[in-house]
């Protein structure tokens, strides 16, 4: 598990796709590679992925075919910046929210605002997901922990400050550009207990029938 505070950004060395599919991806992050172990998660842009080494400044991964497919990974090349994130110790603070790492869908840039010093961003949402993305809720956009400030249909909108522009691969977004979006875990689980996950979140939510099928008075 991981909370959606990026320890450091780095930089894409290289990927290798095998004859099978699996890719193996090389990344520089001086300040953490060295005290990455084999099999240790890795959150690579939003994405959880497994190392398997690492080399002074130099860590490598594995990416199963479906994790290039589903996320925006299957898209970098060498010199692509990426968040990066170790997972949470047990006792540590979980001064985000719960992150697993499982990207949902990959979205676009739908708008970039400059308001002072700080951005708020729109990115779009599909059905799939919309759901989950409520005002006030929280979301990970490759990997960063923000806090939804609305949603409607098609997608929703997000305020960065200055520290997380400096801190992390948003500072650089633009209009057109792909993220990966993680929703809420608690949004996932609560969803499919009501039976309400794929679902849009305007016309389906939920209903005082649909709370009183589940014991709300």
């Amino acid at each position: 598990m991981f909370t959606g505070l990026v320890e450091c950004v780095g930089e894409t060395v290289s990927i290798a796709i095998s004859r099978e599919g699996m890719a193996e991806i090389a990344i520089r992050a001086r300040s953490i590679a060295s005290e990455i172990s084999p099999g240790e998660s890795v959150a690579v842009a939003g994405a959880c992925l497994t190392a398997t080494g690492s080399d002074g400044e130099i860590f490598r991964a594995q990416m199963m075919p479906e994790t290039r497919r589903a996320t925006r990974l299957g898209s970098l090349k060498p010199g692509d910046a990426v968040n990066l994130e170790r997972a949470l110790k047990t006792g540590g603070r979980l001064d985000g929210h719960m992150v697993l790492g499982h990207v949902d869908e990959v979205g676009e840039i739908l708008d970039v605002e400059t308001a002072g010093g700080s951005k708020i961003i729109r990115v779009s949402a599909s059905g799939k997901i919309s759901w989950g993305t409520a005002p006030k809720g929280s979301v990970a956009i490759d990997g960063v922990s923000l806090t939804i400030i609305d949603s409607g249909r098609g997608g929703f909108s997000i305020g960065l400050i200055p520290d997380t522009l400096r801190r992390t691969t948003l500072g650089s977004v633009e209009r057109g550009h792909r993220v990966n979006v993680e929703i809420d875990v608690i949004a996932r689980y609560v969803a499919r207990f009501l039976g309400q996950e794929d679902a849009p979140s305007e016309g389906n939510g939920l209903t005082w029938e649909k709370l009183a099928e589940f014991g709300w008075k």
